[in-house]
């Protein structure tokens, strides 16, 4: 049978950036489960694994578009340095958790400019070329 909408899938996975390191893996842990549209996985993930079956295994480079986004220059803000506690001395690739009405958001700084620090809105993987390697282990009717 091959993956398609209305099927349950599971699998193996890894998740690497085009340097090879890696995000996330399955492999050697606990297969993961999911069905077409379940929200598990991106829509972009699930479009390359339709018409595979078990016993495939297949390696996808996924460009951002496909993958966590282009990123968007509007999710970088300008923030004073006084808003950061005495607490926390902002630097570049630092994450810091902001709680905002809706609840926590994350962001990375990008830079410190005199007393303005750039933070970085967008998902960590923006704007990155994803490797994707799976292995079907097994798909049935849903």
């Amino acid at each position: 049978m091959e993956i398609a909408p209305g099927t349950r899938v599971t699998l193996h996975f890894a998740l690497r950036l085009e340097e090879g390191t890696e995000i996330d893996s399955t492999f050697g842990k606990s297969a993961a489960e999911f069905s077409p549209g379940d929200g598990n996985f991106l829509p972009g993930f699930e479009a390359v694994l339709m018409g595979l079956k078990a016993g495939d295994r297949e390696r996808f480079q996924l460009p951002p578009e496909q993958a966590f986004g282009p990123g968007d220059a509007d999710n970088l803000r300008m923030l004073p340095l006084k808003q950061f506690g005495a607490d926390i001395t902002p630097e570049p690739g630092l994450m810091v958790s902001f709680q905002t009405p809706e609840g926590e958001l994350p962001g990375v700084i990008r830079s410190v400019e005199g007393e303005l620090v750039i933070v970085d809105f967008n998902h960590p993987l923006a704007g990155r070329t994803i490797v994707f390697d799976v292995e079907i282990l097994d798909v049935q009717p849903a």
